[in-house]
């Protein structure tokens, strides 16, 4: 019987491997693989980017953003700045919902307002005062103050467009039906395994270049690569370093790599002891050997940072407090905290081979000044909640920015975004709030650089969280595919990628 039984398991193994095989073999499917499932595919529920990158093919934007990062017409085909609070935006006509409504004006003013309530990604929209029908197919939209990333966060995928009526049918269950205006329909979501698109032929950007799109879920980054060896699949996001050198011999399989405007980071709850003391979280950074952690996990493919900052920012300012590695100097600041002989501590992290390499280097490193580090590796959406609550002592996260520094620092520092807006340390400057406030209030770039400049020096001298690296973003695939860009933001457009 148990002969019979392992037999079945093995017999409907096979059978899936088979059925996968065929779907990356089949021209006009693409199979994409990436470490994490969405947390929601409902846009206000989450700001991840493992969600991100599959919810964006369901959904369009107002305004989205070119692989160079600047703004472009998405459902707005124009807007104009009418005064300081005010922008119009006229939209598209002649664009369906995938349930067959027409997407129109009361569908912006409805999104809009649910993204504001939402804790997830009201940091975004929280500014905006009123969204206004004018007709069908123009919008106004005004602000408390003047709001200088304003145009920037309509592209922002937490102001994806919904349906009004699709969502007040499905309730609670919209995230189990979502729909949108995008270049593909939702079919199915098979829970830790795949994502499942179907193309939209009515498309306002033309019809897709593969009629199926299917994100699988492959956490272990080494089987990603051995899934594009294999033809399991077509596309790989996220190739570790150790695979990227094997991927590169290999001719059959084209890597793309280039660097990023995001950061990875090792977070301090600063709400918790010994984290609530500024010369803690110092100690712990100036023993980290962070050119050792770039050798040895990123094999080469990311730059030590020295700000909160991506140096492709806008307004990236190098703060010159760089914590270079002192073992001396961090027994020196750990003693004048109170913990001359170390503590006791634990970091959380993903299921995620970089951060678990990394977490083991500085398990080691730490010791060096008696710091005695657990390992939690939690799975991904479990892990967000729990930062989220504040149940953490140190972890390692990463921040995906885009062209505007308040993106890189709003979300991260501001003390009203504690906990799953992005402030995962719970970190509070008033003089810090004041300067991001100014920066989103002022449309005058280099008068905001003034702003962040300052916010990043405090930041970088109160290091709620240490930056540790600006890490490179890099995809892999099978070399007949075509039309295929990195996103500056790591989320990538798939409606023009084709196979030959």
């Amino acid at each position: 019987m148990k002969k019979r039984i392992i037999s079945f398991f093995m017999f409907v193994l096979l059978i899936f491997s088979v059925n996968v095989v065929a779907l990356a073999g089949d021209k006009n499917t693409l199979v994409v693989a990436q470490g994490s499932e969405p947390k929601s595919l409902d846009p206000v529920a989450s700001n991840d980017v493992p969600s991100h990158r599959v919810y964006l093919h369901i959904y369009d934007t107002l305004l989205q953003r070119d692989e160079k990062g600047n703004l472009v017409p998405g459902l707005a085909e124009s807007w104009e700045q009418v005064d300081p609070l005010t922008i119009v935006l006229h939209l598209r006509k002649g664009v369906k919902f995938h349930n067959g409504d027409n997407f129109t004006a009361k569908d912006v003013v409805f999104s809009l307002n649910r993204a504001k309530e939402s804790p997830a990604v009201m940091t975004f929209f929280k500014d905006i005062k009123n969204v206004e029908v004018v007709d069908d197919y123009t919008v106004k939209i005004i602000t408390d103050k003047p709001f200088g990333p304003l145009l920037g966060y309509l592209a922002h995928k937490g102001g994806c467009i919904l349906s009004e009526n699709a969502v007040k049918t499905a309730g609670d269950a919209y995230a189990q039906f979502p729909i949108g205006t995008g270049p593909y329909k939702f079919v199915e979501w098979r829970s830790g395994d795949r994502v499942v698109l179907k193309a939209n032929p009515d498309y306002f950007g033309g019809k897709p270049a593969t009629e199926n799109l299917v994100f699988r879920v492959i956490s272990e980054g080494t089987n990603r690569t051995i899934a594009l060896e294999t033809k399991e699949v077509d596309l790989a996001y996220d190739i570790e370093p150790m695979d990227v050198q094997f991927i590169k011999q290999n001719n059959e399989i084209k890597l793309i790599e280039q660097p990023s405007i995001s950061i990875s980071y090792l977070g301090f709850n600063t709400q918790k002891p010994p984290f609530d003391k500024k010369e803690v979280r110092q100690a712990i950074a100036y023993a980290i050997d962070i050119p050792s952690i770039i050798n040895a996990v990123y094999l080469g493919a990311a730059t030590e940072a020295d700000s909160p900052v991506p140096a492709g920012v806008p307004g990236y300012t190098k703060t010159g407090k760089k914590y270079e590695h002192d073992i001396a100097k961090a027994k020196e600041l750990l003693a004048k905290a109170g913990y001359p002989n170390g503590f006791k501590a634990k970091i959380a992290l993903n299921d995620n081979n970089i951060r678990k390499d990394t977490a083991v280097i500085l398990q080691d490193q730490l010791k060096q000044i008696g710091i005695d580090l657990e390992v939690e590796v939690i799975e991904w959406g479990a892990y967000l909640d729990k930062l989220s609550r504040g149940e953490q002592d140190m972890f390692i996260l990463g921040w995906v920015s885009s062209p505007d520094c308040d993106a890189a620092l709003y979300s991260l520092f501001h003390s009203s975004n504690k906990g799953s807006a992005g402030n995962r340390t719970f970190y509070e400057n008033k003089r810090v709030d004041e300067l991001l406030d100014q920066g989103r209030v002022n449309t005058d770039l280099e008068k905001r650089k003034e702003f962040y400049k300052e916010t990043q020096e405090i930041i970088q001298e109160d290091i709620p969280m240490f930056v540790m690296v600006y890490p490179y973003t890099n995809a892999a695939m099978q070399k007949n595919i075509k039309n295929f860009n990195l996103d500056l933001e790591n989320e990538h457009r798939l409606y023009k990628v084709s196979k030959e």
